[in-house]
């Protein structure tokens, strides 16, 4: 993998979006906004194809329940979920222009300009690298923000020991908190690579977009900047709807919001996104998958925490049921949604060797998370978040059961009854609530939640000392509570139970279907050997925006009826099919500009068309064409789109004509 490169022209291929429409910069005629992005009609078409496949492969495959929630969401909602706390970046400010940036980005882009200026001054002076990423490598294996490259960089060489600690730094930069970031900022004196000015030490900025709901502005909310929390608040209906069974799944497809710093990279980092998420839940003391043995040889690119944490960005190749086994992936269910994230990349066109699945380090790790693991596929900009895979244990649901007083559980009956013997609390109720008076629900709720070795210690000391202290956190009653001997009972009893309760745990698949729409257009973007300036998107038929292209040779009034008919009967057996009738463009350039939008085949309608209804099918990769009965190649066109038949395949069948001069036309 060290040696898989993607060599594509960024600015070219940046052109060529805006030009063909996939994408452009929102309200661009009043200068825009950085973060915001409009999908014209072929992002729009590439995106909803992403969507459509997502949908097959996730929610009817695995037979999820999808819904659609709010974006407006309350501000306790999110209090709760501890996203108004900790849902944060790094941020420094320039101490001249005053311009804000991320730390991490700061940090990542100093160094690497240092690393490669280190590259470059040992390559001009016939030296090498020391250590294992040698002087063409990218230093971190992460995300390249830098607008320049090496050819921007400073030829200063490094002692190898330095470099080697850069390099170190890289690799973890992701496990690194505010005051880490800023002792690296001082240390070496990193600066802001736009201006070169000094910044202030990070500080945290909630990344969450505030809002008011109503007309009195009294009700604070956020728009969402996830869309789990929606699926997590339907908990109980969801498994009302799957007739109490577990486990189960929700998905959804829906925007989300994020105040990012300082969006770059297009639409890798913007402010506004559409996300699919799926939070399937599980039984905490049995995560098995049922499906587990048809993704467990599947062999999967996986870096390890602590191989991060050795300074390597290199990932091992390991079967998923290998890493299930040996404790590196948390548990089956977590190592299936990681086969099957792998499957539907493969299924939309993102390149093996350009794909790894990166394990969080501790730091990193979400404060929900027992376990996660991020597809991360590299681009022009490096490699780049695009899934993240999480085990949220039972965080979500535990924390808005806290808050609701709402039971957001799964009552299991069981088979056969469980008899066992357990400390119980029993309060003395003639004395309890006189004198703990306001306090006396908060108190009960907390000696009835205690863990059995906590309760027998609150018991010995009630018989040692007579009386005991309780703390209480997060309550309406917060504080010191005395409780005394004669307040409550605490004894050893026989419980039968017949029903089992538990909080499910989650685990979470979530895809950022822009990033990953990104990275499919890197990957699917190459030139013509014969001419660089002829962009071709090879995007596969199933995801490609439009499936084929229905043309005339030229503007003969004897082409219209035959055009008009190719196009319906593409569109009524279900073939997204557009027409490219301009007279003022040769068929060569035509055929070059629908290249550009990736349309993977082309009927053209001749002037033999009028004497034996017959056209021409043309595939977008080779440019090969042959020739058949205008029904008979809709209907190739339909099998190839489906999937039912493949270009080798129809070549079998027909011979193929020549069209040199017009390809050449372009």
């Amino acid at each position: 993998m060290a040696d898989s490169k993607l060599n594509i022209d960024r600015s070219a291929l940046e052109q060529l979006l805006q030009k063909r429409f996939f994408l452009a910069p929102s309200f661009e005629i009043y200068e825009g906004i950085k973060g915001l992005y409009d999908f014209g009609p072929t992002g729009t078409a590439l995106q909803q194809n992403l969507i459509s496949m997502w949908r097959q492969h996730f929610v009817i495959e695995e037979s999820m329940l999808e819904v659609d929630c709010s974006i407006l969401t309350p501000a306790k909602v999110l209090e709760t979920s501890g996203h108004v706390a900790k849902f944060a970046d790094w941020m420094c400010r320039d101490t001249v222009t005053h311009d804000f940036c991320r730390a991490d980005h700061l940090v990542e882009e100093a160094l690497e300009a240092r690393l490669e200026g280190d590259a470059l001054a040992r390559k001009l002076a016939g030296a090498s690298i020391a250590g294992d990423g040698g002087a063409g490598a990218e230093p971190s294996g992460k995300k390249s923000k830098k607008k320049g490259g090496a050819a921007g960089a400073a030829a200063v060489q490094l002692e190898d020991a330095v470099a080697k600690e850069y390099r170190d730094i890289l690799a973890q930069i992701d496990n690194y908190d505010g005051d880490a970031l800023g002792e690296l900022i001082t240390r070496f004196d990193l600066r802001n690579p736009e201006t070169g000015n000094t910044v202030t030490a990070p500080m945290p900025f909630n990344l969450m977009f505030n809002t008011s709901i109503g007309p009195t502005g009294t009700l604070k909310g956020y728009l969402r900047p996830e869309t789990a929390q929606g699926q997590f608040m339907n908990f109980s209906r969801l498994l009302e709807f799957n007739n109490q069974k577990m486990p189960f799944a929700s998905a959804m497809v829906g925007r989300s919001f994020r105040n990012e710093i300082s969006p770059r990279q297009g639409i890798l980092r913007v402010r506004e996104f559409t996300m699919a998420e799926i939070e399937h839940y599980v039984d905490p003391e049995n995560k098995s998958h049922p499906r587990f043995d048809e993704v467990a040889e599947l062999k999967l690119p996986l870096l390890r925490a602590s191989r991060q944490m050795e300074g390597s960005t290199e990932p091992a190749q390991m079967a998923i049921g290998d890493a299930v086994s040996q404790g590196i992936i948390n548990n089956q269910t977590l190592g299936y949604f990681l086969g099957r994230i792998y499957l539907y990349l493969m299924k939309i066109g993102i390149r093996a060797d350009l794909l790894r699945f990166r394990q969080h380090m501790g730091n990193e790790m979400a404060h929900y998370a027992c376990d996660c693991w991020d597809a991360e596929i590299k681009t022009s900009h490096g490699w780049v978040e695009c899934v993240g895979c999480a085990d949220r244990s039972a965080y979500d649901l535990t924390k808005h059961a806290e808050a609701t007083k709402r039971k957001l559980c799964v009552q299991e009956h069981l088979p056969e009854p469980i008899v066992k013997e357990m400390l119980v609390c029993e309060p003395n109720s003639k004395v309890f609530g006189p004198r703990l008076r306001r306090a006396a629900k908060p108190v009960q709720d907390h000696l009835l939640a205690l863990p059995e070795d906590d309760l027998a210690a609150l018991r010995d000391a009630l018989a040692r000392d007579g009386r005991a202290v309780v703390t209480l956190t997060g309550t309406a009653a917060d504080g010191d509570h005395e409780i005394t001997a004669d307040m409550v009972s605490i004894e050893r009893q026989t419980i039968t139970e017949h029903v089992r309760v538990y909080t499910p745990n989650v685990i979470e698949p979530s895809f950022g279907i822009g990033r990953i729409l990104y990275a499919l257009v890197e990957h699917s973007y190459n030139v013509r050997a014969n001419d660089v300036n002829r962009g071709v998107f090879s995007f596969n038929a199933q995801v490609a925006p439009f499936k084929c292209l229905v043309l005339p040779l030229s503007n003969n009034a004897c082409f219209a009826k035959p055009l008009l008919e190719a196009a319906r009967q593409l569109r009524s057996a279900g073939v997204p099919a557009r027409i490219d009738d301009a007279a003022s463009a040769s068929i060569g350039r035509r055929y070059a500009r629908n290249d550009e939008l990736g349309t993977p085949y082309a009927i053209t309608v001749d002037f033999q068309t009028a004497k034996d209804n017959t056209v021409t099918l043309r595939e977008r990769d080779t440019t090969n064409q042959i020739r058949g009965p205008q029904d008979e190649m809709v209907r190739v066109v339909k099998d190839l789109v489906a999937g039912y038949t493949t270009w080798s395949d129809v070549l079998s069948r027909y011979e193929l004509i020549d069209t040199t001069a017009l390809e050449n036309d372009a």
